[in-house]
């Protein structure tokens, strides 16, 4: 008998969907209710420490294939950019409605959490040439401190290109040995509690004096108002926070299929479409009501966030936007091939089938690219360099339709009340 479709890894598409969850939250938490109070912006603070750096490291992790093949190339066109084209036409138009403005399209400006699809586009691009750049990760991370320091338009969201490359250049220097780690039952994940409390103590007690703009990463050190020295000192206090909470937060992820297993599968899905609800909600002031409750708002809120994260990523959900999220591309995508699971395979519509737990034929992107966690992807080698290496998790790393693609998310906490954000 023939090997079968590899199986996914829960542990990444369980790490994607919680992170999704994050960035859905922190979009319907408004800034009136953050800086409204002390504990409600000391909860923003822990999550934007390490939710988008996390999603962008697995997105560099799930990118460790990428070297410029044609086939992987239209994957990328089909996956990230034309999504972004498309959500870029429909931001511009829900903004112009819910703040009755001229309709103002700027393609090369992302709007709101379009920002990460232009990110991750042109970070994929160069994913070839930081093979061979010595020392990559302090390369990554000289160029994001100098990006900092420096006045940038924001064009391509360059800004965020720029000052998060380091988490992804991380994630493509990462092997599945240093995941391994995080995952064991070892010291590590005995004292990532620990760490994410200590991390929950630090954002309390810096809230009162802390401006929410350093982790956006678009804004530099004019935009902040500070001198160079102290900029650079908080910049890299930061990387070490992050990463001290990335790791703490990866090694506490479940390591087997749960029930969130399969919409870890499907992030691209939540990811674009929850920004046009928060853009809406916010411009017609749905939480003036909350803002007085404090932190019983932002728990209430909490709670419908992770709601509308689930909802988006349910089957009517994305056959409904399937094609926003996944417009076809003539002569770059090729249709979905409808094959009857075998004896033995899951059901249509089981964890192990469509919902992204196994990615066979019918499961896969609709460019063609059938790709899955620890197995090869369409024209992949079926054994580079150990378990995910040559592993591209779908186009645009944050998943769709019934297969996982990576997202941060996932998008961060930008200003959910301001028309446009970079």
């Amino acid at each position: 008998m023939g090997e079968g479709p590899a199986e996914r890894d829960p542990f990444l598409d369980n790490a994607k969907f919680l992170l999704i969850v994050l960035v859905v939250i922190g979009h319907t938490w408004p800034m009136g209710l953050v800086e409204g109070s002390r504990t409600v912006k000391a909860a923003y603070l822990w999550i934007a420490s390490f939710h988008m750096p996390a999603f962008i490291l697995l997105s560099g992790y799930l990118s460790r294939g990428f070297t410029g093949r044609p086939d992987q190339v239209r994957r990328l066109l089909a996956g990230v950019l034309a999504p972004y084209l498309v959500f870029e036409v429909l931001y511009s138009a829900v903004e112009a409605a819910v703040w009755h403005k001229p309709y103002r399209l700027t393609l090369t400006e992302p709007t709101f959490v379009c920002w990460f699809l232009a990110a991750l586009f042109v970070w994929r691009l160069t994913a070839p040439v930081w093979r061979v750049v010595p020392w990559p990760v302090p390369v990554a991370a000289l160029i994001s401190l100098a990006a900092g320091t420096s006045t940038l338009g924001h064009d391509l969201a360059l800004p965020r290109v720029l000052m998060f490359l380091p988490w992804f250049v991380l994630g493509l220097n990462l092997q599945p040995a240093h995941l391994a780690r995080l995952r064991a039952d070892g010291w590590m994940r005995w004292c990532a509690p620990a760490v994410l409390t200590a991390g929950a103590a630090a954002a309390y007690a810096l809230a009162p004096g802390t401006d929410v703009h350093w982790l956006w990463m678009s804004y530099g050190q004019a935009d902040l108002g500070v001198a160079t020295t102290p900029y650079l000192l908080v910049r890299l206090a930061l990387f070490a926070v992050t990463a001290l909470m990335t790791a703490a937060f990866l090694a506490l992820v479940p390591r087997r299929a749960l029930w969130l297993t399969a919409l870890g599968a499907v992030t691209l899905y939540p990811y674009l479409l929850h920004g046009l609800l928060a853009t809406a909600a916010h411009a017609y002031g749905w939480d003036a009501p909350l803002r007085p409750l404090g932190p019983l708002g932002a728990a209430l809120l909490t709670v419908l966030g992770a709601a509308v994260a689930v909802l988006l990523s349910t089957a009517p959900v994305r056959w409904l936007t399937r094609p926003l999220v996944e417009p076809p591309l003539p002569g770059v995508t090729r249709p979905r091939a409808r094959v009857r699971p075998e004896r033995g395979q899951a059901a249509a519509g089981t964890p192990g089938a469509a919902s992204g737990l196994a990615a066979g034929p019918e499961s896969g992107p609709a460019t063609g690219g059938v790709t899955v966690l620890g197995g090869p992807g369409a024209g992949e080698s079926e054994k580079p360099e150990g378990f995910g290496a040559g592993v591209v998790d779908g186009p645009s790393g944050l998943g769709a339709a019934g297969e996982a693609r990576g997202q941060g998310e996932p998008s961060e906490p930008s200003e959910p009340s301001e028309p446009r954000t970079a």
